[in-house]
């Protein structure tokens, strides 16, 4: 136990010492970044799907029956290059509250699709047409970038970010006559997502035409460092 103890006395009157070693480094910090504008090369056409019935397979039923009618029109329209997702499944109790009191009415049924395709896609009208085709489904159209393209930039990124500090770095070091700089830590930012682009189903519903005229605007990938010298 008198080990023990000494032990922890000794821990807590080293750590004050390296702490006030490490603020007598002298150090400056600098911020890297890049940014990379890149036009978005992903199509997701988001639809969300709820069903009320008094009984459970009732609910479930139907919304299967519209998630299938989706599925066949999107075959019998021969649209190519794209994928449907369906997540976030779910069943619920559909509790009513009124005038202060609650009440079970039935269940709920809700799920999420999802159409990915690519942003390029000549095929875009086909897939409103179907979606209109399919029943009583609303939908927004999201511009992004996708997953693959972020990861092929990723490195990129990083590179010039590092390269950006270092030239900061240098700068401050040949103004200030600071001799040996050299790195003591870094620190990454967290990845930066850029907010995609919406396109709600009223303005994009033009199934009379042969062509969807979309041109999305570039999006911004970024990347940011924090790099401290020592000197």
């Amino acid at each position: 136990m008198k080990r023990i103890l000494m032990l922890f006395f000794a821990a807590a009157m080293v750590s004050p010492l390296v702490a006030q070693q490490v603020q007598q480094i002298p150090l400056i910090e600098v911020e890297g970044y890049a940014e990379r504008k890149t036009a978005p090369d992903e199509a997701i056409f988001s639809i969300s799907l709820e069903e009320k019935a008094m009984k459970v397979n009732d609910a479930v039923d139907v919304l299967n029956k519209k998630t299938d009618n989706l599925s066949n029109a999107l075959k019998k329209g021969k649209i190519k290059d794209f994928k449907l997702v369906a997540d976030n499944y779910a069943v619920d109790v559909n509790r009513i509250y009124r005038s202060g009191s609650q009440r079970d009415s039935g269940y709920v049924a809700r799920q999420s699709l999802r159409i990915v395709t690519s942003a390029s896609n000549e095929d875009l009208h086909k897939i409103v047409e179907a979606i209109q085709s399919a029943g009583d489904m609303s939908y927004n159209l999201i511009f992004g970038v996708s997953d693959a393209t972020r990861k092929s930039l990723e490195n990129t990124l990083l590179t010039e970010a590092l390269q950006d500090a270092e030239a900061r770095a240098n700068l401050i070091g040949s103004t200030l006559n600071l001799k040996g700089l050299r790195v003591f830590n870094v620190t990454l930012e967290q990845n930066y997502s850029p907010q995609p682009m919406y396109r709600s189903n009223a303005k994009m519903a033009m199934a009379d035409s042969e062509e969807m005229l979309v041109q999305p605007d570039e999006q911004s990938l970024t990347k940011r460092v924090y790099v401290k010298y020592t000197y």
